[in-house]
């Protein structure tokens, strides 16, 4: 048997080299991980089993059945993170430059397959020059096996996707699928047509960065959720991410032991300030209420106008969606609308409660954005929040006015509890437009019709700019001292833990894309 054990050996060991040494020296020196290591730092130590180590490509045209290269061009298997299960892959730009070939393809199509029977997340680590172009067809039908199983997959195991160089063409659509995208600074990119194509069919002279670098999806487009400054960073985010998910739908985030303690938090009573159009960092009411630095935000440089994110709340994993007043006053629009819409399914899908704090003075008017369709895209949070049946909770900080009040989580869209603070304005619009709209005549007809208008809006936000109105209709269920509302929602929370909602029969809705 020695020698037979000699040339598995000497298999393994060529596998384990990928496009050999000087092509992993190039990988180097670009400041880029190999595949292996990648997947190395990813998982628990020594808890990677590899699949499909031997497998090579079939294609015969161009010559390219003289360069075979074991593996071919992709590393898949399963192995660990924190202990859970998880199915990985992570193509090697030192073969072929990581294209997709129909082996490469199938390779992966088989850890999604075993993913789906077993019930664990997939991670995938992308970094492609696309399609093979040697195998033509082949190739192409290879990246639509995975799109179907990314779709199939949907909402019933997370994946997630890092981009760790090129992603370009039709590869781009598989991470898009995910729920998830990381991207690595100044050596990943995403685009459908690169450069050059750019330039022949539009005459737009772009670099790479510029058309589909990290910080371009992170803030214009929104494909992104997270940027990274190195590959380590990304990798650390991908753990990090890991511990606030469930392993499928079927099941919970893990949770982590807590002890409770005094859960009042004096610094929420002064966080609002006493002008109400004066701004405030809404991150600072998260990090009071939630567990200590438990906040994961995600799509933090996208419409900054809404924060969204995973923290813990007596140990317990839940989504936060708080609009943000330092940017844009908080208002809703096309961008944040979608961004928050997205977010509140991805934890509908995963059984993860949601947690919402609202200051909301409306949804952003103007051409550009009723012309790019802000009531289709609006829709989509209402749509979001209306089919959400985990355990969803609304604290109201401040404003809630008009339409975007009853898109935020409102009771009559079915969330379970509705808490303000004393602060909370709940009305139609502020008091300023409404006093002109109710009192246009007796305004103008005034002496002193400054005065006028200044007594009537007094009265409108005497009578409407507070939270008793709604709590009198049972919109709110209780207004509460800022301080007290860490111990409330642990408490509400609690009481939700046994949540059943039956939903009517349908193949499923249809969500205003």
């Amino acid at each position: 048997m020695e020698p037979k054990f000699k040339i598995l050996e000497e298999k393994i060991s060529e596998a384990q080299l990928g496009g050999g040494k000087k092509r992993i020296e190039a990988q180097h020196k670009k400041g880029k991980l190999t595949a292996r290591e990648r997947i190395h730092f990813l998982v628990d130590e020594n808890s990677f089993e590899e699949i499909g180590m031997l497998v090579t490509h079939r294609a015969t045209d161009f010559g390219i059945d003289k360069e075979k290269y074991l593996g071919d061009g992709v590393v898949t298997g399963f192995g660990r993170i924190d202990g859970r299960l998880v199915y990985v892959f992570a193509q090697d730009f030192t073969v072929f430059g990581g294209s997709l070939s129909e082996t490469h393809a199938k390779k992966i199509c088989r850890i999604m397959d075993l993913a789906m029977q077993n019930g664990a997340p997939v991670i995938g680590m992308n970094d492609s020059g696309g399609a093979r172009i040697q195998e033509g067809v082949v190739s192409l039908g290879g990246y639509a096996d995975i799109f179907y199983r990314n779709t199939l997959a949907s909402g019933v195991i997370p994946q997630i996707s890092a981009i760790m160089g090129p992603c370009a063409g039709g590869a781009v659509y598989s991470p898009a699928i995910t729920y998830f995208i990381m991207m690595v600074e100044n050596s990943s990119y995403m685009f459908v047509t690169g450069p050059n194509v750019v330039k022949t069919v539009t005459h737009e002279e772009v670099t790479s960065e510029e058309l589909g670098g990290a910080m371009t999806h992170a803030t214009k487009s929104g494909v992104t959720h997270f940027t990274c400054v190195n590959e380590i960073d990304c990798i650390n985010r991908l753990r990090s991410l890991f511990s606030y998910i469930p392993q499928n739908c079927e099941e919970e985030a893990p949770r982590l032991d807590y002890e409770a303690t005094n859960e009042k938090r004096e610094k929420l009573n002064s966080i609002i300030p006493e002008n109400p159009n004066q701004p405030y960092d809404i991150r600072e009411v998260i990090a009071e209420v939630i567990d200590k630095d438990s906040f994961l935000e995600v799509h933090k440089d996208f419409a900054e106008n809404i924060v969204v994110g995973f923290a813990r709340l007596a140990g317990r994993s839940i989504g936060i969606v708080a609009n943000q007043p330092i940017h844009l006053a908080g208002v809703l629009d096309i961008h944040s609308s979608t961004k928050a819409a997205r977010f509140v399914r991805f934890c509908d899908c995963f059984n993860i409660p949601l947690l919402v704090f609202e200051d909301v003075p409306g949804f952003l008017p103007g051409t550009d954005q009723e012309w790019n369709a802000i009531i289709t895209n609006g829709a989509k949070l209402l749509f979001a929040f209306s089919e959400a049946t985990v355990p969803r909770i609304t604290v109201i900080t401040r404003k809630a006015y008009g339409g975007a009040y009853d898109v935020m989580n409102s009771k009559h869209i079915g969330a379970d509890m509705n808490y303000a603070w004393p602060s909370a304005e709940i009305a139609v619009m502020g008091a300023k437009g409404a006093a002109e709209i109710i009192f246009k005549k007796e305004i103008s007809e005034a002496k002193d019709s400054e005065a006028a208008w200044k007594e009537k809006e007094n009265e409108y936000n005497q009578l409407f700019a507070n939270p008793y109105k709604a709590a009198e209709h049972g919109y709110i269920d209780e207004v509460i001292r800022p301080d007290e509302t860490r111990t409330k929602l642990i408490a509400a929370f609690r009481m939700l833990e046994n949540k059943a909602v039956k939903l009517p029969r349908k193949k499923h809705g249809n969500i205003p894309l």
